[in-house]
């Protein structure tokens, strides 16, 4: 029944989905880490940049992310992230841009587990004389990403399946290959249901592995 497998490489298409997203991932919870500070910050020049970029960013289509990486910064403006190699080239630029989208929904996400913080054990903080930095780090964002392991793995959950657009520039992950068998095999509905399969053994265990951390972690009050 599965004949029409043979001659793809089917682990190798799934290795790099995993690998866009464990990379989207780690630079999408850094950027939107830092852009959640931005927002909540002192400084109105950071909030209002915070606020500008996860507002437009997360009203742009992904799909015109990927291509402005590739079409935009490599073609046009010659940015190539060190890499020689095409395929390389348009994996990191595939990389870059979803951690661009992802960062933005990560951003508010910890913004919500911020406010989530009681406002008295940040004045007790300031008062004791730490600075805004130490009060972030070390008082609130603590507590702030205990409260939010359910959404953030909702995120993550939605970047696996958002690595996908990569395949607008040719980056050998499982959607591109999904639309080459499509081309070249009439098993439509086998090949769908392979697809489908690989991304729920993805993401699944993700959730459930999540949920349960977050259960365990959750602040109580």
């Amino acid at each position: 029944m599965f004949d029409f497998l043979q001659g793809y490489d089917l682990l190798g298409a799934f290795w790099v989905t995993v690998q866009l997203t464990l990379l989207s991932a780690a630079g999408s919870l850094v950027w939107g880490t830092l852009l959640a500070a931005m927002r909540v910050g002192p400084v109105p020049l950071m909030r209002g940049f915070g606020t500008a970029y996860v507002n437009i960013v997360r009203n742009i289509p992904l799909t015109v992310i990927i291509l402005f990486t590739s079409l935009g910064l490599n073609q046009t403006l010659g940015v190539n992230l060190g890499a020689q190699n095409f395929d390389t080239v348009n994996f990191r630029l595939a990389v870059l841009g979803l951690i661009a989208y992802t960062a933005a929904f990560v951003c508010e996400a910890i913004r919500s587990g911020i406010n989530t913080v009681p406002v008295g054990q940040a004045e007790a903080a300031r008062a004791l004389g730490l600075s805004f930095t130490q009060v972030l780090t070390l008082v609130v964002l603590p507590q702030a990403f205990r409260s939010v392991v359910g959404p953030l793995t909702n995120v993550l959950i939605a970047l696996t399946k958002n690595t996908t657009v990569a395949a607008a520039i040719g980056v050998a992950e499982a959607a591109l290959l999904m639309k080459k068998m499509i081309e070249n095999e009439a098993e439509l509905l086998l090949i769908s249901a392979v697809f489908a399969f690989g991304f729920v053994c993805l993401t699944l265990p993700t959730g459930l592995i999540l949920g349960w951390v977050g259960k365990k972690v959750a602040v109580k009050r």
